[in-house]
């Protein structure tokens, strides 16, 4: 995880209504983010509101979500012919992924990476995700 992008592994979280992961996953660092998408949203169902950036565009992961009954609200490539519906206003609410994100950071054994092998990682991950979890709950 770098500074200001995700860099050496790629972390993918869906997340509720509680602005809080569902579900997080460990991804190479060179891996592209639509490749672990469909393993990573299956806990998506039917009126679910999928936010992601760009790398999130495809035509294909529109439909698997469509056939779940969800919608994805995924900036389009600017390259694309057939432009899919996007709502700019549900889009600003993209930002409590990257918060998320930069809780994580505030752990050093996530930031500096301690953890050499990928289990041992993504168990620290989780572990600093309950403990987001732990602190968001304690204080309702």
């Amino acid at each position: 995880m770098g500074r200001s992008r995700r860099a050496d592994n790629e972390n993918s979280c869906p997340r509720r209504r509680l602005r809080l992961p569902i579900a997080l996953k460990l991804t190479e660092g060179q891996a592209h983010d639509g490749h672990a998408a469909s393993a990573t949203l299956g806990s998506l169902a039917a009126g679910n509101i999928l936010l992601a950036d760009t790398a999130y565009d495809s035509d294909a992961l529109r439909q698997t979500l469509a056939d779940r009954g969800a919608w994805a609200n995924v900036k389009p490539m600017p390259h694309r012919r057939k432009v899919p519906a996007f709502s700019a206003f549900l889009y600003r609410y993209r930002n409590l992924v990257e918060r998320f994100f930069n809780k994580l950071k505030h752990f050093r054994a996530v930031a500096t990476r301690y953890d050499k092998s990928s289990e041992n990682y993504l168990a620290s991950i989780k572990l600093a995700s309950a403990r987001i979890w732990m602190r968001f709950n304690e204080s309702t």
